[in-house]
């Protein structure tokens, strides 16, 4: 018999690791190289897992709803039994249904003293499969556990062979059970340390005697949502794997950068010309070029003339980024998502257009590939597709600054002629924009010049754009 392993892949640069949403295949089917056998989750993206050689399944490692970490082996394919010749089942057992205990906001409390030290971890674990899962765990859950001195040995699992998930260790910690559990071996001649709750606040922080600066890393890498009483006329549902990511993201955006918000409205009346005159062109070509398409072409071309609006804050650094991806908020209704226009000032006004459509129609299909939502250097998002005049958007983690187009909206203006100077009324399509940015990088002169920029090129639109 000549099994092959199908490992937990990896999704990205940043995953970690991945949860198995379901199997398409079961033990003994026959299966096709590259025909999709499960469907995995991550933070990123939902993607269907191709089997990587012809032959029968006859393993399944990983229960359907379980969390691994990447290159964890989730099945075996025998490429010597034919098609159609079922091996014996291996039945997998389905995860144990656990209620992780109420999660309530980081509260300030009185230092409790180190218990004795756990012995080490031995740096190779025990031979069977169940006693290697047990004693793994992804590196998110480590680093939980680095965090609060927990060793994940006292903790118990309720993943695949007892293997310790996320909501498993912060469970542990949030029961408190924790403050028995001793924290890692100090050096030799070093007095033991005194360990503290991970404080909510700098003004916690400084009532603890533990470190503030870890105090501070465990602040803005965490987030735990205070929780409310359920009236009698309330209805509960728990929140799908998108808006909890979301949920997580924006609040961790937030934490870290010092949000400003600037604002400039925007004629459309040049874009409207251009437009007309190209509408047959772009209808024999199938394009389609949205007034967004617009706003994504002028915005990758003013980006170059102001880089720190395409860096990022990298602890004391900043990284000036090289290549302009927009990230273009896609509305999933519900849920949202951020597909990513790779090298958009490589792209024609066409081209940009169709890619957007694209991958709109892609993200609403849950059809995007992990590579095509990761990468953005800045992001736009338009709240006026559904009319909105302005909004106040959060900046995606690892950029400095964000778009967000309002409605365009037809209005009275006042204008002045170009020959005379003496001023009208006169009806013009307007747009109102905000930038919002990271204040650490991008100084509000820094906004203003960007945005005032942006203006100039859309209201003066070229035509071999």
């Amino acid at each position: 018999m000549a099994r092959i392993e199908v490992p937990m892949p990896q999704m990205g640069e940043s995953i970690a690791e991945g949860t198995v949403s379901q199997w398409l295949k079961q033990v003994g089917d026959a299966v096709e190289r590259d025909e999709p056998i499960l469907e995995i989750s991550t933070d990123k993206v939902d993607a269907e897992i191709p089997a990587p050689s012809s032959g029968t399944l006859v393993e399944i490692a990983v229960a359907a709803g379980e969390t691994v970490e990447v290159g964890t082996i989730v099945a075996y394919i025998d490429t010597e039994v034919g098609a159609g010749v079922a091996a014996a089942p291996a039945p997998v057992a389905a995860p144990a249904a656990v209620i992780p205990p109420p999660v309530s906001p980081p509260a300030m409390a009185a230092p409790v003293a180190a218990a004795p030290v756990a012995p080490p971890t031995p740096a190779t674990a025990p031979g069977s499969v169940e006693e290697r899962l047990r004693t793994r765990s992804t590196p998110v859950v480590r680093k939980i556990a680095e965090e609060h001195g927990v060793s994940i040995e006292a903790v118990a699992g309720t993943g695949h062979a007892g293997r310790v998930t996320k909501q498993d260790i912060l469970g542990f910690i949030e029961s408190g059970a924790a403050s028995g559990v001793g924290s890692p071996a100090a050096s030799p001649g070093t007095a033991p340390t005194v360990s503290a709750p991970v404080a909510a606040t700098p003004a916690a922080a400084a009532s603890t005697s533990a470190d503030p600066s870890d105090l501070w890393a465990a602040f803005y890498r965490t987030v735990q949502h205070p929780e409310y009483p359920v009236r009698a006329a309330d209805r509960v549902e728990p929140m799908d794997k998108i808006r909890r990511l979301t949920a997580e993201h924006m609040v961790l955006a937030k934490r870290v950068a010092p949000h400003v918000h600037s604002f400039i409205e925007v004629d459309f009346s040049s874009i409207d010309r251009v437009r007309a005159e190209s509408k047959a062109r772009w209808a024999a070509q199938g394009a389609r070029v949205s007034y967004t398409a617009f706003v994504a072409w002028a915005v990758s071309r003013v980006l170059h003339e102001f880089p720190t609006v395409n860096s990022a804050v990298s602890g004391n650094n900043t990284i000036f980024r090289g290549n302009v991806n927009l990230g273009m908020a896609v509305d999933l209704d519900p849920g949202l998502i951020v597909p990513v226009v790779h090298d958009a000032d490589h792209l024609g006004l066409v081209g940009i257009g169709n890619k957007i459509v694209d991958l709109a129609t892609r993200a609403r299909d849950r059809k995007l590939m992990p590579a095509e939502i990761q990468g953005a250097t800045f992001t736009i998002t338009n709240p006026g597709v559904l009319g909105t005049l302005v909004g106040l958007p959060i900046i995606p983690k690892g950029t400095s600054a964000i778009l967000g187009t309002g409605a365009i909206e037809k209005r009275v203006v006042v204008v002045s002629d170009v020959n005379t100077g003496a001023d009208s009324m006169a009806i013009r399509k307007r747009c109102l924009f905000s930038l919002a940015y990271d204040h650490r990088i991008v100084d509000g002169a820094d906004a203003a010049r960007f945005l005032s920029r942006l203006k100039q090129m859309l209201e003066t639109f070229p035509e071999d754009a």
